[in-house]
């Protein structure tokens, strides 16, 4: 039996006809939406924060996680959320926007927000050994990532939920994830709108151009925010963020 730890929990605000539903990303847990999740609430919207597979549990737990169990979470919150509301905008942070993409192929959505969604793996060298990784990770399951952290609001991050350790594993899975992401962009035809952070030192700053020039949809924006690392929604830029987020849906749901 697999324990939630304290925050690790998905959540609902019941509100309009409207929803958003929110997907955190790779290692986080649903407490990273959470604070966009009471903003949008509050503005009238039905929101639901998903729990990926293997999240706010132990880390442990990442090596039986594939790529298509956080896709059928996704898609499992969306039929949620569907009988809910009547129209729909999918938002997800990172790993969480590249799903938000595959789902906005296969279903219809009002719009989707993507925040800081990666194009590939950061290091060239994991790409280069990934069919390696299943392998590799039963001898080493765990890293500790070394790296200068880019948050800019210090008290925020202290607050943050997730694995302070990396599975290893995950990153085969990542890399397949990303992989089908890049092949479905054409095919995502929803209003998006992209958010990245200029000071964020995870995802490349030609993701975003990279993203907005292949997707299918010929309603599409990128907005760049200042005073932000990667994790977009916690971050000193939040409500920046916030705003844009309640905006867009308003706008494509009108």
């Amino acid at each position: 039996m697999r324990i939630l730890v304290d925050r690790g929990e998905p959540f609902l605000y019941p509100g309009g006809e409207t929803g958003c539903l929110l997907i955190h990303g790779l290692t986080g847990a649903p407490e990273e939406m959470r604070w966009m999740g009471r903003f949008l609430a509050d503005q009238g919207f039905t929101v639901l924060g998903i729990r990926l597979f293997a999240h706010g549990t132990q880390v442990a737990d990442m090596n039986r996680a594939r790529w298509q169990d956080w896709l059928a979470n996704v898609e499992d919150g969306y039929h949620m959320l569907r009988g809910l509301t009547t129209e729909m905008v999918v938002m997800g942070i990172s790993m969480g926007g590249a799903l938000a993409l595959l789902l906005a192929r296969e279903f219809e959505v009002a719009g989707v927000l993507l925040m800081a969604t990666p194009v590939r793996l950061p290091k060239a060298r994991i790409e280069r050994i990934r069919p390696l990784l299943p392998l590799i990770s039963k001898v080493l399951p765990t890293l500790r990532l070394p790296g200068e952290s880019d948050w800019v609001d210090k008290e925020a991050e202290i607050l943050q939920l997730y694995y302070h350790e990396f599975p290893v594993r995950a990153s085969a899975e990542l890399h397949d994830l990303l992989e089908e992401m890049r092949a479905s962009l054409g095919m995502v035809k929803a209003p998006a709108l992209l958010l990245y952070a200029e000071g964020d030192v995870g995802t490349p700053p030609d993701a975003a151009q990279f993203i907005h020039d292949r997707l299918g949809s010929t309603d599409k924006q990128i907005l760049w925010l200042e005073n932000s690392g990667h994790n977009i929604p916690r971050d000193a830029s939040r409500e920046q963020a916030f705003e844009a987020s309640a905006s867009f849906t308003r706008r494509v749901t009108a």
